[in-house]
């Protein structure tokens, strides 16, 4: 039967390999919260800059249409009307699939 000494130096160096994990998840941790952190401000960027080039493309698409109705009339309609003959053609191939 093992002695009470030797119960006592395992357990103490089991011990002492639980606390150099739990110290080692803890720095994992915080590195995982620091990238997680990261990530989030690179969304908040993302989605700042998403919304700054959906208004910009929205005002570029305004002053188009100002532009074709201040020019041709006619051309602006042919080009409608294309637009429209293809859209349909697409809606034609994917209800035909």
């Amino acid at each position: 039967m093992p002695s009470e000494e030797n119960i006592i130096i395992h357990f103490t160096t089991r011990v002492r390999q639980l606390i150099l994990q739990y110290n080692d998840c803890r720095k994992e941790n915080a590195a995982l919260a620091a990238k997680l952190v990261e990530r989030d401000r690179t969304i908040q960027r993302l989605e700042q800059r998403l919304e700054r080039v959906e208004r910009e493309y929205g005002t570029l698409k305004a002053t188009k249409m100002l532009v074709a109705t201040d020019g041709d009339v006619d051309a602006a309609k042919a080009r409608l009307n294309k637009l429209i003959r293809d859209v349909n053609k697409c809606i034609t191939l994917l209800s035909e699939k």
